[in-house]
């Protein structure tokens, strides 16, 4: 049965939202905060009552494939950044493709790049259009470019092969999340890689963007669980060669993962599979303070137990999940084996967790990890995406950036970071905003701070001011040697801090590559590069 189309504003499907309770407690949290904002609530417009200009290409017979109808123009112009949604709710989509194809084969997706290139168009890959950076938005240089087509990939849904022996697949790049682990379970078998956006993204998505799952520890990124890839670029095919491992000179694999769509259309990847977890056992563990739980995250780390999750959430973040009271910090964890009980590794990580004053919540049921606290941040962490489209209505500023940073410079970086993002708030705004951190990944060498930042903004003016909020927060991440994104991607939101983090001749370099792979500049202008 086919499912509802996605929303054309919001996240998910048409129909799909928040529960009354959970509009209650979102809304609810925010009034106990900044107070009443309702009276200022802007509703986005509908489907119907949105103008677009008329398009100004139009695909050719022999790419049936290819549409301009309303819906696909609407649903393809912005992602599920906060300027996107700012745009959104003020009926504003100039930004939306001329055209967008849904291309079956690799061969049609070669197709579509040749015509692109022929009719002087930009070209976007899209995936699910989850990203939060600015990344799928159609944007054209206006002297290269006199319209926009964008490339979703969604009809490349397959699971191809599954290699039991070695433990991998060979999937298409269209599949969205669900979609793929239906695939996989027959065989037994899971990616286990799972970002908040799993529903409503895919493959591709998280390759092209090295995107984060949710498990916190070994095996944090795409990048870790990509074999080999093949991918469509302007100027031909690339497919690498299949391998555990390899130290023949630098990886081509490396380049593309994470290329954000400038070098090619990736369409079908090799990838690492893992038994299905049959083992689990998991629970919260409270500390008296944010910085004392990452001591004990540390020592966690350090230690070499890998937790399937293992996170921390400073009170106030807590709180606001519902996942404790805001007195105290919380520690999500929690360990699972396709192979073995895991009950020996969750003792030891509490025994690491006792020494430094945390207390473990208990539990008679082998749920612990779907209870208490941790349930109650898990079950935030699925539906947290559905707020904003209820609380940007408002005027409310909500946004979020992560980082990484070393174990050493942790706790300065932490509170110059928060400082610079409050400072910011109240400057902007003229009130004292709220800003919370958690940690979604740890390694032996440092964390990965998440932050959280919330403000009474103003209607009209909200894209100027989370830009400068935003902008104080990302210059004191460059500026006390944290990375732009942990797991985001770039886009174009954070590209003038990617700028400043990077390498200039390694600048130079991408610009080589991508003047190779992609000699008119059609995939994805101002992404990670100027063409």
């Amino acid at each position: 049965m086919a499912q509802p189309r996605l929303k054309h504003f919001g996240w998910g499907r048409e129909g799909e939202g928040l529960t009354p309770a959970e509009e209650t407690f979102v809304l609810g949290g925010i009034e106990q905060r900044f107070g009443s904002l309702a009276g200022g609530e802007v509703k986005p417009p509908r489907l119907e009552d949105i103008k677009l200009a008329p398009p100004r290409l139009e695909p050719p017979a022999s790419l049936p494939y290819c549409s301009t109808e309303f819906y696909d123009r609407v649903a393809h112009a912005y992602g599920k950044s906060f300027p996107d949604y700012v745009r959104g709710l003020v009926g504003d989509y100039r930004s939306a493709p001329d055209v967008v194809a849904y291309p079956r084969t690799e061969q049609e997706v070669e197709a579509v790049l040749d015509w692109a290139g022929s009719a002087q168009a930009s070209v976007t890959p899209f995936g699910g259009g989850s990203s939060v950076v600015g990344g799928v938005e159609p944007m054209r240089d206006a002297a290269r470019h006199r319209a926009a087509v964008t490339v979703d990939l969604r009809e490349l849904g397959r699971v191809i092969e599954v290699d039991k022996t070695s433990r991998a697949a060979r999937i298409e790049t269209g599949a969205f999340g669900p979609g793929l682990e239906a695939q996989l379970k027959p065989h037994g078998l899971t990616l286990r890689h799972f970002p908040q956006s799993f529903e409503f993204s895919t493959l591709g998505g998280w390759i092209a963007t090295r995107s984060g799952g949710h498990f916190a520890t070994l095996y944090t990124h795409i990048d870790d669980l990509v074999e080999s890839l093949r991918v469509i670029t302007p100027n031909g095919v690339i497919e690498t060669r299949r391998l555990p491992g390899s130290g023949a000179g630098p990886s081509p694999d490396r380049l593309l993962i994470g290329s954000e769509g400038i070098l090619g259309i990736i369409t079908q990847a090799w990838m690492r599979l893992q038994a299905r977890p049959k083992f689990r056992a998991g629970g919260a563990v409270r500390f008296a303070d944010f910085f004392t739980a990452a001591a004990a995250l540390r020592a966690i780390s350090q230690a070499g137990l890998y937790p399937a999750n293992c996170r921390i959430l400073d009170p106030p973040e807590a709180f606001n999940t519902g996942a404790a009271d805001g007195s105290v910090a919380i520690m999500v964890l929690a360990f699972e084996s396709g192979d073995h009980p895991v009950e020996p590794w969750m003792a030891r990580a509490l025994e690491c967790c006792a020494d430094y004053g945390g207390k473990a919540e208990r539990s008679d049921t082998s749920d612990a990890h779907r209870e208490g606290a941790a349930g109650a941040w898990r079950n935030a962490f699925i539906r947290m995406p559905y707020a904003r489209e209820r609380t940007i209505r408002r005027g409310l500023i909500d946004d979020t950036f992560e980082s990484a940073i070393t174990w050493e410079r942790f706790e300065v970086f932490h509170d110059k970071v928060k400082a610079a993002t409050e400072r910011a708030i109240l400057e902007v705004t003229g009130r004292a905003g709220a800003v919370t951190c958690r940690c979604t990944h740890v390694y032996p060498d440092g964390p990965a701070p998440y932050f959280t930042f919330r403000a009474v903004g103003r209607h009209g003016d909200l894209i100027p001011q989370w830009h400068a909020i935003k902008s104080a927060a990302l210059d004191a991440v460059i500026a006390y040697g944290g990375t732009v994104t942990h797991h985001h991607a770039v886009g174009r939101d954070h590209r003038q801090w990617y700028d400043r983090q990077r390498p200039p001749l390694f600048a130079t370099a991408l610009k080589a590559a991508k003047a190779s792979m992609d000699p008119q500049g059609l995939l994805n202008p101002g992404v990670l590069i100027d063409p």
